[in-house]
């Protein structure tokens, strides 16, 4: 993208947001983080983006070359309890690969599935309304209130 005039004739056509133009004609990084915390906000995932975007998130972030919220610690913050001992199996077979191979495919891979995770879980009550909506919809009939939520998640297949 091109700096000055260009870019912000560019934001400008775009339709984008006055805040977000301005962001674009000092800094394409800032607006692009703001673009997906806004998408975020939009389908209901606010509690992470507010983790990702502001400096009381559960776990002081690093740096590194792993984009923000992507680290382990920050993901396994926001899964729900019962998925976090998963998550730590997962995360030392990625790591054990990687010691095997020397590539960090695998490790990316593992941390990138499980930020969507994070991502999906990060408003518990939302995510147990989506694999309930799930549950229904593979097994084609209602899923009655009072069933146990692993039996409704291992009828989603989540």
């Amino acid at each position: 993208m091109r700096r000055g005039r260009g870019a912000r004739v560019w934001a400008w056509e775009s339709g984008w947001s006055s805040s977000t133009r301005c962001e674009l004609t000092t800094s394409p990084r800032r607006a692009c983080a703001r673009l997906v915390a806004e998408a975020a906000v939009a389908v209901g995932c606010s509690r992470y983006v507010d983790a990702l975007t502001t400096s009381t998130s559960p776990r002081p972030e690093r740096r590194g070359s792993l984009a923000r919220g992507a680290s382990p610690a920050s993901i396994r913050a926001w899964l729900l309890p019962e998925d976090k001992a998963v998550f730590d199996a997962a995360y030392e077979d990625a790591l054990d690969q990687v010691r095997r191979d020397y590539d960090l495919a695998a490790l990316h891979e593992t941390l990138k599935n499980w930020r969507r995770q994070a991502i999906a879980q990060s408003d518990p009550e939302a995510f147990r309304l989506m694999v309930r909506r799930a549950a229904a919809f593979f097994s084609g009939e209602p899923v009655p209130s009072d069933e146990p939520f692993a039996v409704t998640r291992a009828k989603a297949g989540m």
